[in-house]
């Protein structure tokens, strides 16, 4: 069953001071975090909402806004021709100029999925087939553009479609196609060559974008897949355990956060520390075993894990998936020494 557009009003609520504002050029803001270094927020809204400022009519879709330089920047989507960034004046809400391309087709869920980066210049998107441009801000054309879906042997498309949020570290847009042939792929931002990949991601495809966190005091680019959490160094590098994205968020967090994760019970702090420890038991089991010369196989099955098993072998992954996942890892690593 086609999907039928409908237009709604994106209601944009700005202070007056908001054009002198800092930029929020991207998915979850300048530092990809979403946190704001604005100050006087108001910490909740008057009972009849706040004051809507300017109003314009967008397709359906899940795509959030990117802001930079007093211009607001939306890939719009229409399921029956294709996707059309659209560039508005953050005073008036005026639409400044757009630039649409090819891209019919319909997705559970129709609409679009992502959000601009704005960078110098230029404004990078995503579009649910996998169509990745570089857009220039002064002459409203492409400067290049790829397919991150079929340029790396993409067959079906996800159910959702592809949703990245182009990443732009440094000179390179970052995203991830997760294909049989590339997990996640590099290019120059001006030029559109591709500077790496990296090799295939087990699980199934997602929805996540990457990201930079700091490891160690290093850049590392963090990937989390439909199976399991990655990182790799943001310039190569090899691949780390979840164990260093666990501790970011620990540091984050405090005995009054609530944790939503992305499956399984809502829980706190607390289950934070207990899934690290866990984590922890369950790598030093495993380096035990490579140690001792045991197979995937055997290790998947081992006794030795069955305690773990009875608390938590049945969640989203299970236990001898898990420790697959952990055994090779570790093999890849320096012989489990990582």
């Amino acid at each position: 069953m086609k999907a039928k557009v409908k237009l709604i009003s994106a209601i944009i609520s700005l202070s007056v001071a908001c054009a002198f504002a800092a930029d929020w050029p991207g998915y979850l803001g300048p530092k990809r975090d979403s946190t704001s270094t604005e100050k006087g927020l108001l910490r909740t809204w008057p009972k009849e909402g706040p004051k809507a400022l300017w109003t314009a009519a967008v397709g359906i879709g899940y795509g959030g806004p990117a802001v930079s330089g007093g211009k607001v920047y939306l890939l719009d989507r229409d399921e029956q021709v294709g996707d059309n960034l659209r560039c508005f004046d953050l005073s008036s809400g005026t639409e400044l100029w757009n630039f649409a391309y090819d891209a019919p087709g319909n997705f559970d869920h129709p609409g679009s999925r992502t959000t601009p980066t704005v960078d110098s210049n230029n404004v990078y998107t995503c579009g649910p087939l996998g169509d990745l441009y570089c857009i220039s801000t002064s002459t409203h054309k492409p400067v290049w553009n790829k397919n991150i879906w079929k340029d790396f042997g993409g067959n079906q498309l996800p159910r959702w479609g592809i949703t990245q949020n182009p990443l732009i570290y440094r000179d390179l847009p970052i995203v991830a196609p997760q294909t049989s042939q590339a997990g996640v792929v590099a290019y120059d931002k001006l030029t559109g060559e591709l500077k790496w990949k990296s090799a295939a991601m087990s699980g199934n495809v997602g929805y996540v974008s990457p990201s930079i966190v700091k490891v160690g005091g290093d850049d590392h680019l963090v990937m989390i897949t439909a199976c399991e959490g990655r990182g790799r160094s943001a310039s190569g590098g090899t691949v780390n355990g979840t164990l260093h994205a666990l501790n970011q968020v620990l540091a984050r967090i405090d005995e009054d956060t609530i944790v939503v994760p992305p499956h399984g019970v809502v829980g706190t702090r607390q289950s934070v520390v207990e899934f690290a420890e866990m984590l922890k038991t369950s790598r030093k089991l495993v380096r035990e075993l490579i140690a001792d010369g045991l197979t995937e196989q055997q290790v998947m099955f081992h006794p030795s894990f069955a305690a773990l098993d009875a608390q938590w072998g049945n969640g989203f992954i299970p236990g001898p998936v898990f420790r697959l996942i952990v055994y090779r890892d570790l093999a890849s690593s320096r012989g489990g020494q990582n």
